[in-house]
């Protein structure tokens, strides 16, 4: 880890002019993100904003269902709902290249904001467009990246402990590859602890959203999937079906086949999370923003629960990125004011209680702090999992890129249609045909 950077001092001292003049102080500013746990934290955070500038907070929180729907379609029809918003990480091309959003890079360097003091992952990820280019449309917001908890409690059990390493020639532990988290799932798959009956693993395989996208990537990026062409833009064939990309969605459907609970056929965040909050399974995969609530549960909690990172693949070692970043949306009358929250939002010291609220921080200098991976039983898998994370397309058109990647991979791995070369071959077909009707290639 590189050493701290700090915020210029001016952001320490207080608010600054913002960049442009002229607007009426709001008497509010309303924030639209979706509605999840760390929102209610984010209401709670906001009280300081409130107490410090005078300008009261409204929320506008959608289910992670309808939240792409709702708020793009508002960005489509340029309304004024949103003064602020917190939009997924995918979004950005298209908010940047429609207009969307307002461009923060001279806002940021008249008030000293410098995307050094974030995470690297998270400046690509949620504030870059085009991606790798010094060009900003969001503050890191919130860090989110697809991590797995397990039963803590059943791996330390003595007679599980010798039973698998005579099995196995291992130690019952945390995986580090997906060959020992295949093993471990299969090991628990139907067996009956403290008089229940178990499962493996819970992962994601819901069609209707992105689910399934967000599951399988986290093995396809391990055994060597790549998007596109390195040295050629949107050049696909050989990279998104290579050999060892389809030995990756071959592995994602044999751990569905053999060691998830029956019935989990359409499971994301918030099925993968009961699965594991009812005791059903040994290893649950889910996105980290899951993990303080997973913490504190009376039943799975506490002693109970081990975190981990994505394990290693044969080819590689990636996690799958979540978490979005905080935006001014274009179409506001009242964007002075929402800078004015940006500005407020990125001072370290609110930025470390965002963290102790349970928000995740990407700041640096919370982040990095000596005592940060001491402050919570999960924080070390946080860093670990944010030092590896990749994304998914980011282009305007993420969402048709999307909506064919959950259709071939669902297709394979839950509906049994088709072997997984022909799953990608057909992809990479569908991507190709999205970028050329994009004028892409």
């Amino acid at each position: 880890m590189r050493k701290l950077l700090t915020l210029a001092s001016a952001l320490a001292a207080g608010f600054i002019a913002t960049a442009s003049a002229g607007s009426a102080q709001a008497a509010s500013l309303t924030l639209c993100w979706a509605a999840w746990d760390p929102a209610n934290a984010l209401v709670e955070l906001s009280k300081d904003f409130t107490k410090e500038s005078g300008i009261d907070m409204k929320f506008e929180f959608v289910p992670w269902t309808s939240y792409a729907d709702r708020f793009l379609n508002e960005l489509n029809s340029h309304g004024k709902l949103c003064d602020l918003i917190i939009g997924d990480s995918q979004w950005i091309g298209g908010s940047a290249e429609n207009g969307h959003y307002v461009k923060l890079n001279d806002f940021f360097d008249k008030n000293g904001i410098k995307m050094s003091d974030f995470v690297d992952a998270t400046v690509v990820g949620y504030s870059e467009w085009p991606k790798n280019t010094p060009n900003y449309w969001s503050l890191p917001a919130f860090g989110d990246v697809v991590g797995w908890t397990y039963r803590k409690d059943w791996f330390e059990k003595p007679e599980l402990q010798k039973e698998f390493k005579d099995k196995y020639g291992w130690d019952l532990g945390p995986p580090k590859t997906y060959d020992q988290l295949k093993q471990i799932a299969e090991f628990f798959q139907g067996r009956e602890i403290d008089g229940k009956k178990v499962y493996g693993a819970s992962i994601y395989t819901e069609r209707g959203s992105e689910g399934i996208t967000m599951g399988v990537t986290n093995v396809l990026y391990d055994y060597g999937f790549e998007y596109q062409n390195p040295q050629k833009p949107y050049d696909m064939e050989g990279f998104v079906n290579s050999a060892d990309a389809v030995k990756g969605l071959e592995f994602y459907k044999e751990l569905y086949k053999c060691c998830t609970p029956p019935g989990a056929s359409n499971v994301y965040m918030g099925e993968s999370a009961d699965a594991f909050k009812s005791g059903q399974v040994a290893l649950h995969m889910n996105f980290a923003f899951t993990w303080p609530g997973l913490y504190k549960d009376p039943n799975v909690g506490g002693d109970k629960i081990g975190f981990f990172p994505n394990p290693a693949g044969p080819k590689g070692h990636f996690a799958q990125l979540g978490g979005q970043g905080i935006s001014v949306v274009a179409y506001s009358d009242h964007q002075d004011d929402a800078l004015k929250y940006i500005q407020w939002f990125v001072k370290p010291e609110v930025q470390a209680k965002w963290w102790q609220l349970g928000g995740f921080s990407c700041l640096k200098s919370v982040v990095e702090d000596p005592n940060f991976v001491k402050s919570q039983p999960y924080a070390q898998t946080f860093l670990d999992s944010m030092a590896i994370v990749k994304d998914f397309w980011a282009e305007p058109t993420y969402a048709e890129l999307l909506q064919a990647m959950q259709k071939r991979v669902h297709d394979y791995v839950v509906a049994d249609q088709g072997t997984a070369k022909e799953a990608l071959d057909a992809l990479v077909k569908d991507w190709t045909e999205t970028f050329k009707d994009d004028g892409k290639i």
